[in-house]
């Protein structure tokens, strides 16, 4: 079921990588997608999935999906803690509705608890409608990026998004 879209201002963009799966700028296989930190404390992102990240014929596939969901709730920790990093202990996902292909969607997380080394939270991936197509919950370790890359991630991997960041979302 749809619901009434309300306009959310955008505080800030997260950083990107070159290489990941889900926002790597150079990366040619991936979604390219664009994380925001909003001003109510919640991590947005948009992405446009492509033929090559189709499951059926015009839908987006599931396991993409749950990488999606992964990658933006393990971002609430940037909003804390920018020098950690998540490590996810649980992805749990209920598929509601077939996210398409070819059309920018947009997805939204929350956390939901968090402690000095885990954090857990929730999030949602919206059709353009308003409707939830997937819902997720998870539960990460934090990390600092030492311990997951030897030497830190160097500014070629790891940097600011220079594109346009809009002024609010409709979530």
């Amino acid at each position: 079921m749809a619901r009434k879209l309300l306009p959310v201002a955008v505080h800030s963009s997260q950083s990107i990588s070159r290489m990941c799966f889900i926002c790597g700028e150079e990366n040619s296989a991936g979604l390219h997608s664009h994380f925001f930190n909003l001003e109510d404390g919640r991590v947005a992102c948009l992405f446009t999935a492509r033929d090559e990240h189709q499951g059926y014929p015009g839908r987006m596939h599931g396991g993409v999906i749950s990488a999606v969901l992964d990658e933006l709730i393990g971002r609430i920790l940037q909003i804390t803690d920018p020098t950690a990093f998540a490590v996810t202990i649980d992805l749990s996902l209920k598929f509601r509705k077939p996210v398409p292909l070819g059309e920018e969607v947009k997805a939204v997380a929350w956390a939901t608890n968090e402690t000095a080394r885990v954090f857990e939270g929730k999030g949602e991936i919206h059709l353009a409608d308003g409707t939830v197509a997937v819902e997720a919950s998870a539960k990460y370790l934090k990390m600092d990026v030492q311990a997951i890359a030897p030497g830190g991630l160097p500014g070629t991997d790891w940097y600011d998004d220079k594109r346009p960041v809009p002024a609010s979302l409709l979530l």
